[in-house]
């Protein structure tokens, strides 16, 4: 049985108070106690930025403190070299929807085996506040002055998700501790590409994306009986953003992920095979004839 003492972080948290990530961390402490996996069979990714500092706030598991936008390449080479692990992704908007946006696509098409969280609160917060990818068309900040603002549309990463043919795609609220632990195991347990776009507010940066905006323009899929097999309907529940934040599973199917079409070792995992030398010298000199 896991205990809260096992996941204590091995350094001081130095995020703002009353950020969203708060209650994200609280979120995945949690949801790895119940679901109890062996802690080292559990490994978490994580890119720049606020998010990325997820690995030094959390104690037991393996980590990989990985470069600005390249969580999801560096996750999907662990697990395709030992895939009995639990693959754990923690991203920004910033960094998965800008410099990691190809990354994120391709392995949403590939639906590798990975849980990947996007801690979505529409600033580069770590850098001072400049607008992000995913902040809304007209937001203003230091890079964005008036007018007008933000001069384009936000990338809509559950949509963006399920375009590209992830298996499954939720959109969870950090302030909205049930539900998103809930998400957090489903996505874990999950063989195939999982994304949780989760909205969280940055109390220091973003005056408009507040705990109490999400409090009151977000509503649950499960209570409005939304069909988590029809992609298409999915995919319109993601186009709904504006006025009302939809949350919950958005999408959830079962599809073939990327380790199942490889050639991989079949006797053991890539990460304990061990290359002939011998013969790859062989090989070698007769390609060269």
């Amino acid at each position: 049985m896991i205990t809260e003492e096992q996941l204590e972080g091995p350094q001081k948290v130095t995020w703002c108070t009353g950020c969203g990530n708060f209650g994200i961390l609280a979120a995945l402490k949690k949801a790895i106690i119940e679901l109890d996996y062996p802690l080292r069979e559990t490994v978490i990714s994580s890119g720049i930025g606020c998010s990325g500092k997820i690995p030094h706030y959390i104690g037991g598991l393996n980590s990989f403190h990985t470069l600005h936008g390249r969580p999801i390449p560096v996750a999907t080479g662990i697990h395709l070299a030992n895939p009995e692990l639990k693959v754990i992704v923690h991203t920004g908007d910033g960094d998965c929807l800008g410099e990691g946006l190809g990354h994120f696509v391709h392995a949403a098409r590939r639906n590798v085996n990975l849980a990947v969280m996007i801690h979505n609160n529409g600033v580069n917060g770590l850098t001072k506040g400049q607008f992000s990818p995913a902040a809304p068309r007209g937001y203003m900040s230091k890079t964005s002055p008036p007018p007008p603002g933000s001069p384009m549309d936000p990338v809509n990463p559950t949509a963006q998700a399920i375009v590209a043919g992830a298996s499954f795609v939720a959109r969870g609220f950090s302030g909205d501790q049930g539900l998103l632990v809930e998400l957090m195991k489903k996505a874990i347990r999950h063989k195939g590409f999982a994304v949780i776009d989760i909205l969280q507010p940055c109390v220091t940066w973003n005056r408009v994306l507040t705990w109490k905006f999400y409090n009151e323009h977000t509503y649950s899929l499960q209570d409005n009986d939304h069909n988590v097999s029809d992609r298409m309907e999915a995919l319109g529940k993601a186009l709904e953003n504006g006025d009302r934040y939809p949350i919950g599973v958005f999408l959830e199917l079962e599809k073939p992920d990327l380790a199942s079409g490889l050639p991989l070792p079949s006797e053991t995992n890539l990460v304990k095979h061990r290359t002939d030398l011998k013969a790859l010298q062989k090989t070698i000199d007769e390609m060269s004839l």
